[in-house]
């Protein structure tokens, strides 16, 4: 069995959380943090048992840098 590692972006939307996986475009939601997470985490398996190479390949979109900014609002 092989790993691959992703990027888990997690923010809270409204009453609960919205998961995303940037590098396959997959998203999950959940109750909890730990839930929003544990759902990708399920949806990016199932994404794995179920595409093709080909789909897995297309998909993926590379490197993903995730970085935090700030911008002057007047």
């Amino acid at each position: 069995m092989t790993t691959y590692p992703f990027t888990a972006i997690i923010e809270r939307e409204n009453e609960g959380f919205v998961s995303l996986c940037p590098e396959f475009d997959i998203a999950s939601q959940g109750n909890t943090i730990e839930e929003a997470r544990q759902n990708l985490l399920e949806a990016v398996e199932l994404f794995f048992e179920c595409a093709s190479e080909t789909e897995i390949k297309e998909r993926a979109s590379g490197e993903i840098y995730i970085t935090r900014m700030e911008a002057k609002v007047a």
